[in-house]
């Protein structure tokens, strides 16, 4: 290694010749002791060092590089035509429609795909579980157009690219709900598939050290933009893979050094820079550079010229470089320096426009590979230097609005067919075909031979699992008898059902409590010691709690996982076991437990992204409901996160109030989830403030089932025979709306059922169902009539529905409701406040007082009584109306400060 500029080379040289000697005689643990007590030397000197990176060069040495295998000229024409049909599929989709598409991503990345399908990507078998990949997403029409060579994917699949809904067409990106036999895991929204991929690779070494799978060496492969790095999901969790040694994980970073708008790092190195953030984080870094044509001027730089001007540039200027073309690099980049300029002399600007980045060098990528496969207790990054748009033309390469380009004109179809001698005519490049070799060329042959060697076909998803043995709903017994005169929180009541489960033998191993920090919050900490909290490298240390009943205890073989103050962490780690089903063929009952204002809204893309995985598992949204978590405020109560759940088509909601409503909805879940493989999750609300808990109870309605009626969203109840008022409500506010049903009858003789509602979603999407088919199908003799309708059809009155959630989640169900019956809503909208739920109530107008003044107000409307009764009632209740509506902006009383102190200056004032 020799430095340009060096002022004294022969004493640079004995330096490194004397660590060189320390390494051969005395082994690397002393070099490593000798450098460590160097760099101590230089910070207490003051010594301005940059530690963490190396120079901006291959981290593998030529001389070290393995020979790569296979038949790399073969390999080069498959991957052009693969090229040009992922070029054509875009270019076809918007040739009519605009439906967009992306050509740069896959354009700067075939060669790192290319090489990880022809020799290292193993698919799953009979005897090998598979290697997991998460591919970037904009990198879509690449896989595609591999598929098609090989024959999985027709000419018409890829005519529909984006084009879904008539059946028959691919996904814009990777997406498991829509092609659930294809892709395995959603990565477009970026940051996700970085976080889910370490979560993965998390997951995976927890299931081998409980013993749930063996150990087969499978790899987490995700490829990620450098521009995605910025997302605070993709380097945030990364610490994590260090401190774990996830040699199961293997990162390719395609630095194609521009994110959609321009460079990532104009004014930097973004290979540098991400290089000293993953060695700090305990990740062993490979950089691929530079292609292999760059390796004989690097060997005769001896002055180190080269090497300086490399160091020097910023990305900003290798894109111009690139875009500028061979003559502009001779001058200005190797111009820089006499001796660099000298290297190139013998070359002309075409030989300098073809020397290569290392990402697009397959000999390169290849050895990077194979030594990332060499597992050294480490996570493995491969930051891989490309140029965005690579091969499209001259006019496309590293632009700033290259990603945005999805249409091409004639000329740099020319240039593209020209460059990867592609067989097509003027004439053809107009109809932009697809192009598939005979089924007995050597390309296909190749392609199919490579594949069969690694196991099969990727990308591949397993769709079906083993169905799991569920027990009869008898298993939540203690449950469902109540509670007697003992006051629990719901919460406490869903430990009470995660413990039975427990101790079922078919499923217990199955089932995963997870929590982010706040386990002893939630009454979980005696599962510390029963269960044991998951810790790769087990306990080294005695805990202060030792002595105690329910201690820390951590344990490899630990069962409980308990992720840190960390809610995205955890909801990845909930996601790979909800998918364990079809990534292991493993079916796991992920239960995440966690505040339920820190879910859907913090993690709210990781949710949406669990669903299109068709993940399967509970997410248990504790301390929720905006007036429940009394005292903790803004930031802290809940009262919006159902609505949010709502949006997420295969997330099944629920707001139970009692402890039989939850046993009767966890039950339901574990046989709609495990039993049926229904590809749904369930979001269950539940609280912290105690009661009692009745045991269930018999139907009130005619024989249909109480358990029906939990399940599908509402049940009668309370009954009065002369109820003339229907009231609705739904997790800790029934038991207000119970209060409110008493005061009707006992001081106003009006009378009213009481309905508990444990999902107004539930309702909802049955609602907008029956009212879909009955549009569509307008001669039917019966129309479908929804449950909603059916169960209040038969009790007339005007109906109140009360919840702790904002009156968009009841409201949802106002079109639903039998013969326009009158309807009123009460929620809880607004910025949550520190106080007592009893003043929280009155404050939000969700207490027994306001349904009472809401249901007179509502009978006055419709001339049942005089309004003055309901103004009788606010007096009576001592409701003031005149203070600021909780929903609406407030000015609130400025602050003063204390008045100025004055010395005193008479006896008197003193």
């Amino acid at each position: 290694m020799t430095f340009y500029g060096d002022k004294d080379a022969l004493e640079t040289k004995e330096w490194q010749d004397a660590f060189d000697s320390v390494i051969e005689h005395m082994g690397t643990e002393r070099a490593a002791f000798i450098l460590k007590t160097l760099y101590q030397r230089a910070i207490a000197k003051h010594v301005p060092i940059q530690r963490l990176n190396t120079p901006y060069l291959n981290t593998i040495s030529v001389n070290e590089e393995p020979a790569m295998p296979g038949d790399p000229d073969m390999e080069r024409r498959i991957r052009a035509l693969i090229r040009w049909n992922a070029l054509a599929m875009v270019l076809r989709a918007n040739k009519v429609d605009d439906l967009g598409g992306h050509l740069a991503t896959f354009a700067s990345s075939a060669t790192l795909y290319d090489v990880g399908f022809n020799h290292f990507f193993r698919a799953n078998s009979d005897n090998f579980g598979g290697d997991m990949i998460y591919y970037q997403g904009h990198s879509a029409p690449g896989i595609y157009a591999r598929s098609f060579l090989e024959g999985r994917l027709t000419e018409d699949h890829l005519e529909n690219f984006r084009r879904e809904v008539d059946g028959n067409g691919l996904s814009s990106y990777p997406h498991p709900y829509l092609m659930p036999e294809y892709w395995q895991f959603p990565t477009v929204s970026m940051g996700l598939g970085p976080i889910m991929s370490i979560y993965q690779a998390h997951i995976q070494k927890y299931l081998m050290n409980r013993g749930l799978i063996k150990e087969e060496d499978r790899k987490v492969w995700a490829y990620l933009g450098d521009g995605e790095m910025d997302e605070p999901e993709s380097l945030g969790a990364i610490s994590l893979a260090g401190r774990e040694g996830l040699d199961n994980l293997i990162w390719v970073i395609n630095c194609n050094l521009q994110r959609l708008d321009g460079p990532v790092r104009g004014n930097g190195k973004i290979i540098q820079e991400l290089e000293s953030i993953f060695r700090g984080a305990g990740w062993r870094v490979i950089k691929v550079i530079w292609g292999r044509h760059w390796d004989p001027l690097l060997n005769k730089d001896d002055s180190g010229a080269l090497k300086a001007v490399m160091e020097e540039a910023v990305d900003g200027d290798y894109q111009r470089l690139q875009v500028k073309g061979g003559g502009y690099a001779r001058e200005n980049f190797f111009g820089k320096y006499p001796e660099a300029k000298k290297l190139v002399e013998h070359l002309s600007d075409q030989d300098i426009d073809a020397l290569n980045r290392g990402g697009h060098d397959p000999y390169k990528v290849y050895a990077a590979y194979a030594a990332a496969m060499q597992g050294n207790g480490q996570p493995t990054v491969i930051l891989a230097k490309t140029v965005k748009g690579y091969g499209l033309s001259h006019e496309a390469e590293s632009i700033n609005k290259t990603h945005q380009i999805k249409k091409l004109p004639v000329e740099s179809l020319k240039y593209f067919r020209d460059r990867f001698n592609l067989p097509f005519s003027d004439e053809q490049l107009q109809e932009l075909p697809f192009y598939r070799p005979a089924e007995n060329s050597s390309e296909l042959k190749y392609m199919k031979a490579r594949r069969e060697a690694l196991g099969g076909y990727l990308p591949a998803r397993r769709k079906e699992s083993e169905v799991l043995s569920i027990p009869e709903l008898s298993v939540f017994d203690a449950v469902l008898k109540g509670s007697g005169e003992k006051e629990l929180s719901t919460t406490m009541m869903m430990v009470r059902l995660i413990s039975a489960l427990l101790k079922e033998k078919a499923i217990k191993d199955r089932v995963v409590p997870i929590v982010p920090d706040e386990a002893r919050t939630f009454g979980l900490e005696g599962m510390f010691r029963q269960l044991g909290i998951y810790a790769v490298n087990g306990q080294h240390y005695t805990p202060e709690d030792n002595e105690q009943l329910m201690n820390y205890r951590e344990a490899k073989d630990g069962h409980m996982l308990q992720e840190g103050i960390n809610e995205a962490g955890a909801m990845s780690a909930w996601t790979a076991l909800a998918t364990s089903y079809s990534t292991n063929d493993l079916p796991m009952i992920p239960m995440y437990m966690y505040y339920s204002m820190f879910g859907f809204q913090r993690i709210g893309d990781l949710a949406w992204a669990a669903g299109d995985a068709q993940a399967q598992g509970f997410l248990l949204g504790a301390t929720a409901g905006r007036t429940t978590l009394n005292g903790e405020g803004l930031q802290h109560q809940d009262g919006h996160s159902h609505i949010l759940a709502a949006t997420i088509p295969n997330c099944v909601a629920y707001d139970p109030c009692f402890g039989y409503e939850l046993a009767v909805i966890v039950h339901d879940g574990l046989k709609r989830m495990y039993q049926d493989q229904e590809r749904v999750f369930y979001y269950l609300t539940v609280m912290n403030e105690n009661y009692e808990h009745p045991a269930m109870p018999e139907s009130l309605d005619g024989g249909k089932s109480v358990e029906e009626g939990i399940r599908r969203g509402i049940y009668l109840l309370e009954k009065d025979e002369q109820a003339t008022v229907q009231l609705l409500g739904s997790g800790v506010i029934l038991r207000e709306v119970i209060k409110a049903s008493k005061i009707l009858r006992e001081e106003y003789q009006i009378h009213s059922n009481v309905w508990s509602v444990t999902s107004f979603n539930e309702l909802a999407r049955d609602g907008m169902a029956c009212e879909e088919y009955n549009r569509n199908h307008p001669l039917n003799e019966e129309p479908k009539e929804c449950w909603l309708s059916q169960q209040l059809r038969p009790y007339h009155g005007t109906v109140v529905a009360t919840t702790d959630h904002m009156r968009m989640y009841s409201e949802q169900i106002r079109p639903y409701l039998p013969d326009n019956r009158p309807y009123a809503t009460l929620g809880t909208d607004g910025y949550g406040r520190s106080d007592t739920r009893e003043k929280l109530r009155s404050y939000f107008e969700v207490d027994a007082a306001h349904i009472v003044v809401a249901t007179l107000k509502q009978l006055a409307d419709e001339g049942e009584v005089d309004n003055r009764l309901v103004k009788d009632a606010i007096t009576s209740f001592e409701i003031d109306v005149d203070r600021p509506i909780a929903w609406q902006p407030q000015d609130h009383a400025e602050i003063k400060p204390v008045a100025e102190y004055v010395e005193p200056t008479s006896a008197e004032e003193k």
